[in-house]
């Protein structure tokens, strides 16, 4: 008898999100994770005395497309979602404006402040809601190779298709530019479609603007306590069920016998086996633990590309303050800090000539105002995503450039809110050189791969390994930011791995 039904590589949420499914549908479970704690990038400890931090995705928005949180009935489990609204904060550091959950409110003081781009905001919602409905469905399925085909389609309704297609296929940038005349207003727009990683003048590029409507349908919240209470909830969901969860415990190898996954060795060189493996680490460290035989050329040909962000946490005395923001609004959504989108296309720039980007449009965020358990009385955490900055360097090291890139990054937000460097009481910096060491992201892509067109929907990770079965060994599954649909606080890719799954190992359909 094997030791355990499915045994799952790595906890990162997608994995653990799997690994519950299975656990719920009767499978004996067994999770092992290299760190101390659960949850790969979506985790929190407090770094700083009295300061949590988050180790990767602090924003959750995507999770509340998919049904994961209610059908693994995670509330009951410890997870309790604390609403962030207004969502957004842009800024060019001179004229804030905010996204509301409510988009007619949005709306209304856009217009009162940048004349006809409140209308212009309504009309690009109408126009794209049914599209992105239309992608969060899909998000939440399979990958099949009528995708797009759907995505076309749905873009239509109550539309002409024909003239809606083009622009699904054009760069985000410029789709922005058709709808938004005022800079102030398209620059944190885009800066926001950003955050996917492609720059705005990437061909293929729009859906990441264009699904801009998801934030007012599932809004933006975060679990109290730190991001790391979404993962700490599905660890007591996977034990509730007799799910068994080890840290502290990297897998070295897959075995495989006969093209049959048979379970795992650590690094100990303890063994462990089961019906099926389901790998939730990268897919290159997958590849780097199968035997070469294995692995097809394609699976290492993937493209993870050269670094993408990179995150300064602070621990701060007191409150952030900014020149020109009302409070307490703009401490509570996403900071959405960009002067002019030459400032985004430059630090591209400089990010292709491998140099770290010297003035970078942030994301600020200081969760600390709707969660007062982050920061102890008085004080805040302030965390800020900076883009773009290449694993690779041109010259030096991380080693040696780190001081510069967080200099730079503190002096970005300075514009915003001066004197916030003479209140910081501790921090951590999140090169993409410390995320590759210690969270697993190859050459620090918090995405995994490159979400472009050719590594999304059925392309991803490549073609025969989209169904979440990795090709040529019977019983190794993968789940994760490696698969569709990417990178995000979503998981959609560990319940989709887990319809697949729990179909094979139990004969019983999804439900």
């Amino acid at each position: 008898m094997p030791d355990f039904d499915v045994i799952v590589m790595g906890a990162g949420h997608n994995a653990l999100v799997t690994a519950a499914y299975a656990a719920k549908a009767g499978l004996k479970v067994g999770v092992f994770e290299r760190r101390h704690i659960v949850g790969g990038a979506v985790s929190t400890e407090e770094l700083v005395p009295g300061y949590r931090f988050d180790y990767g995705g602090s924003a959750h928005i995507l999770i509340r497309m998919t049904p994961v949180v209610r059908e693994l009935e995670l509330t009951r489990h410890g997870l309790h979602y604390l609403e962030v609204d207004p969502m957004f904060h842009a800024s060019d550091g001179e004229t804030p404006w905010f996204i509301h959950r409510d988009a007619n409110r949005t709306a209304r003081e856009l217009d009162a402040l940048f004349p006809g781009q409140g209308e212009a905001y309504t009309k690009f919602l109408d126009d794209w809601t049914p599209f992105a409905r239309s992608v969060a469905d899909l998000f939440n399925s399979a990958p099949g190779p009528l995708d797009m085909g759907k995505m076309v389609v749905s873009s239509g309704k109550g539309k002409d298709w024909m003239e809606q297609l083009p622009r699904i296929l054009r760069p985000y940038g410029d789709v922005a530019k058709e709808y938004f005349t005022e800079e102030r207003v398209r620059a944190p727009l885009v800066w926001m479609a950003a955050q996917s990683g492609p720059p705005p003048s990437d061909p293929l590029s729009a859906p990441f603007l264009l699904w801009h409507p998801l934030y007012h349908e599932g809004g933006v919240a975060r679990p109290k306590g730190g991001s790391g209470g979404l993962t700490k909830a599905l660890k007591r969901a996977i034990e509730s069920d007799g799910g068994q969860v080890f840290v502290n415990a990297p897998v070295k190898d897959i075995l495989v016998k006969g093209g049959k996954a048979q379970g795992v060795r650590l690094e100990n060189g303890e063994t462990y086996t089961a019906r099926a493996v389901v790998s939730g680490a990268h897919v290159l460290t997958t590849a780097g633990a199968l035997p070469d035989e294995y692995v097809p050329p394609v699976a290492r040909q993937v493209r993870v590309g050269n670094g993408f962000g990179m995150i300064l946490r602070l621990a701060l005395s007191e409150k952030v303050k900014y020149r020109h923001h009302t409070e307490p609004d703009s401490r509570v959504g996403l900071g959405l800090l960009i002067k002019n989108e030459q400032q985004l296309m430059k630090g591209y720039g400089e990010y292709l000539a491998g140099e770290p980007t010297s003035d970078p449009p942030l994301i600020a965020m200081s969760f600390s105002a709707v969660d007062d358990s982050l920061a102890p009385p008085g004080g805040d955490v302030l965390w800020l995503w900076a883009q773009y900055y290449p694993y690779e360097l041109s010259s030096g090291s991380w080693e040696t450039r780190t001081a510069e890139a967080r200099e730079n990054i503190l002096n970005a937000f300075e514009h915003y809110a001066p004197g916030t460097r003479d209140t910081i009481v501790g921090e951590l910096v999140q090169t993409p050189q410390w995320l590759e060491t210690n969270l697993g992201l190859h050459r620090g892509n918090v995405m995994h791969l490159e979400m472009s067109f050719d590594q999304m929907f059925s392309f991803r990770p490549w073609m025969k390994a989209s169904q979440y079965r990795w090709p040529g060994v019977q019983g190794l599954y993968l789940t994760g930011a490696s698969t569709h649909p990417g990178g995000g606080i979503m998981g959609a890719s560990g319940r989709n791995a887990a319809q697949v799954l729990v179909k094979d190992l139990t004969r019983r359909r999804w439900r």
